[in-house]
Order: C-alpha cells, then structure tokens, then sequence
C-alpha cells in the first residue's frame, strides 16, 4: 500500500540513529520522516556500515548526510553533533534504534552470560541513549523530542531475549530520567515497545519465527511491521504529541493487554493433538 504523508514534519531536521537495511526499523522511519519534511543526518557504527546500505536509503532521503558513529565513544558522537550544527543550527529530533548482543547470536545462556558481552550489551542498547542526549544537549532545540524502540521483553521474560531484556530496561529508565530533567526545555523523551518485527536483529533471536506466530495471534490487531512502527514514530517527533513524555507506549496490536484468546489456544490444541502418539 502506498505511503500516506500529512507534512507532519516539514521543517524539522534531526539525526537518526541504527538504520541497516530494508527490514530495519529505523530504515523505515527515515523514509517516513522524509515524507513527512523531515531533513535529518543519517549514522550507525563503523563496522555496521560495511554491511549496511545507507547510501540507497540517503538517496531515498533527498541525499540525506551519512555520518559514520559509534555509539559507545564519546569522541564519535561529539563529532556527529557538531556535523549536525553545523548543517542544520539546530536538531528538533532524534530516534534511538540501536541493539546488539553477542550472548544473543553467540547463544549464551543467561544464568551464563559472558560479562564482557553484558556490559557491551547495555553500552550499545542502552547506555548509548544516554551519550547521545547528553552530546545533543548543546544542538537540541526546546521543543525537541527523542524516541528510542524498545520491546516488551523489558517488563516480561521471553527466555531467548537473555540480556537484551536487561538493556531494554535500562534503556526505559534513561529514557524517564532525561524527560524528567528536560521537561523545562519542553524536550520530550519517549519509547516505542514494537511487535516482533522481522529485522535482522530480531532474526537473530533463537526461535523467533515461534514468537511472532504467537504475538500474532494474540494481539487483537496482529502485528504492527515496520512501515506502521513508522508512522507512530512521526505522530511522536510531531508538535501533535507536544506534551506526551517519559512513557513507554506499546505498538503492538494490543498484545500487551492480552493473556489468551482463542486463537492461541486452538494453536496450542493442534500442537498437542499432533505430540499425541498415534495408534
């Protein structure tokens, strides 16, 4: 379906952090925000930005500026603030879609975490929410807002979410703390717990297909994807939203309201009458 646009964000400029590839949420908000009037700076580490293709998704985005930052040192990010100035005076948003753990991809289990990994866990997925507000601050224009994505599995135990549950967490509280501390600037500091989404860190995650079906099913609306993730994401970088702060709003089909309904437990009936051993 093709893409609606209310020029919610005409001119707003901000930087978007996390952008990979196509499945990528933070790929679909920039090209939502685009549409919108957005202008912004687009960034991600390093080393990610060998596989990424940032370079079509800038194209996508009017030639939008490719800023290469990693998200745990603070040098990087000072650099990327002082671009952002220096090309736009100053930012009116910024989005936080940034994760990573290798006791995820590396399958450790969580009563055995690697700490060297854990600690690097909550650097990239949460603590890199902290830097980036704290180097923006000086660039930030009163009025401004920051959205991080974040998941549910920051309240409840999905099993293979292992230490990224612990991030997700961390990652909310910053989140309050800061929209507390800057609420006299009129900046708004918010998060998005999205659906299971089939990005590639999602993908990653063992049995994750399982968990889809089953948020799927639960949730009254099914799934949100990525493109809708999209479009809440605007309503919140927008002057609609202009005293909505310090939350953590789900964007999820209605899944965090739900314990069971029928179509999971008819799921659950045809899982057990197949375990059953035939005569």
């Amino acid at each position: 379906m093709a893409r609606k646009y209310y020029g919610l964000l005409e001119g707003k400029k901000g930087v978007i952090f996390g952008a990979l590839n196509e499945q990528s949420l933070a790929w679909q908000i920039a090209l939502q925000v685009y549409g919108e009037g957005g202008q912004f700076i687009l960034t991600n580490a390093p080393i990610a930005m060998r596989f990424a293709s940032l370079d079509v998704l800038s194209y996508q985005c009017g030639n939008a500026s490719v800023v290469a930052a990693d998200v745990t040192k603070d040098e990087d990010l000072q650099q990327l603030f002082t671009e952002a100035q220096s090309r736009f005076g100053g930012i009116d948003f910024i989005v936080h879609s940034v994760g990573r753990s290798e006791n995820i991809r590396k399958k450790t289990p969580y009563e055995n975490l690697r700490y060297e990994w854990y600690l690097k866990t909550l650097d990239i997925s949460a603590i890199s929410l902290h830097r980036m507000i704290l180097h923006a601050l000086p660039v930030l224009n009163d009025g401004a807002s920051i959205v991080a994505l974040t998941y549910i599995g920051s309240h409840r135990i999905f099993s293979e979410y292992n230490d990224m549950s612990d991030a997700k967490a961390l990652l909310e509280a910053i989140a309050r703390n800061f929209g507390a501390r800057l609420g006299e600037r009129k900046i708004r500091v918010n998060t998005v717990s999205q659906s299971p989404t089939h990005t590639t860190a999602g993908n990653g995650i063992a049995g994750f297909d399982a968990l889809y079906e089953f948020a799927d099913k639960l949730s009254p609306l099914g799934n949100a994807n990525a493109e809708e993730c999209a479009d809440y994401v605007v309503t919140l970088l927008s002057d609609l939203t202009s005293k909505v702060t310090l939350q953590n709003l789900y964007h999820d089909g209605g899944f965090s309201q739900m314990g069971m309904n029928e179509r999971v437990m008819r799921l659950m009936e045809l899982s057990a009458s197949a375990a059953q051993p035939q005569p």
